[in-house]
């Protein structure tokens, strides 16, 4: 009986979870009046022209917002992966003079929220003229290439720490250089931490929409998280229906690359990287 109860207790909370999902999913099958009269989560009649009417709603295609946001994404995943690891490596396997001072205040700016820093950069992009350039994704971009994350540099100063030290002294011995030594010790040994690292950025900047609606502002640049507010105005009640097909469209990268790099995931969180 207790085995059933919990069960029956994971089921509904597992339900719970999923329910919006669910109605987002009936509801991009729906049609304008049923969404509008309908509250169940099947719809009575499907309705898959959602999907091409949300497609083709603007004078630009939908698959434009979704290049856009996957440039962005990949990019951001490149410079997050490569400035963390340099500054982790720095800051975790290096000694140097105010190694734990530069450290307690990376920490520190973990404690700033994130919009209270969005008008001092604003000012400061603005300044540098990348606001409405010919280029406007460099305030979104540019940062991530110069260890800004101080969430993925802690991570992987955490992960650098469970390697063992004697590694890099016995390729010191070797006459191993630091250059060498994070070439071929600390870099083969970090891709679980690298992975980790790489499957975050890619979800929160696919799904980021306060930064990119600040800094984008011609249509054609727009992402997928701002070109869906664009279905939304006072006269256009009837694109909930393609607004909701486009959302469950953008729901596939993440899953996808969330799906192909799972294992890799847990390894980086539960293990320090060292078998056998």
């Amino acid at each position: 009986m207790r085995r059933w109860l919990r069960l029956a207790v994971l089921l509904l909370i597992v339900g719970v979870v999923l329910y919006p999902l669910i109605w987002m999913i009936g509801t991009a099958f729906k049609s304008p009046e049923e969404i509008a009269g309908n509250i169940g989560l099947i719809p009575e009649k499907f309705t898959p022209g959602n999907f091409t009417g949300g497609w083709q709603k603007f004078d630009i295609s939908f698959g434009r917002f979704f290049l856009n946001s996957a440039m962005v994404a990949g990019l951001t995943v490149v410079g997050n992966v490569v400035s963390c690891l340099l500054a982790a490596y720095a800051l975790g396997r290096l000694k140097f003079r105010g190694r734990g001072l530069w450290f307690a205040i990376m920490i520190g700016t973990l404690l700033l929220p994130g919009h209270v820093l969005i008008i001092p950069q604003y000012i400061l992009f603005k300044t540098l003229g990348w606001v409405g350039g010919d280029w406007p994704y460099l305030p979104l971009l540019v940062p991530h290439f110069l260890a800004t994350e101080a969430f993925f540099v802690f991570l992987m100063v955490q992960f650098m720490r469970g390697i063992p030290r004697e590694l890099d002294e016995a390729a010191t011995i070797d006459g191993a250089s630091p250059y060498k030594i994070f070439q071929h010790v600390i870099l083969p040994l970090s891709r679980p931490a690298l992975v980790t690292t790489a499957i975050f950025s890619f979800i929160w900047t696919w799904n980021d929409f306060f930064r990119q609606l600040v800094y984008l502002s011609d249509l054609r640049d727009y992402t997928v998280p701002v070109a869906l507010t664009l279905f939304i105005d006072s006269t256009s009640e009837s694109s909930v229906g393609p607004m909701f097909a486009m959302s469950l469209l953008s729901l596939v990268p993440v899953f996808l690359f969330f799906v192909a790099f799972q294992r890799m995931l847990v390894e980086g969180i539960n293990t320090s990287g060292l078998k056998g």
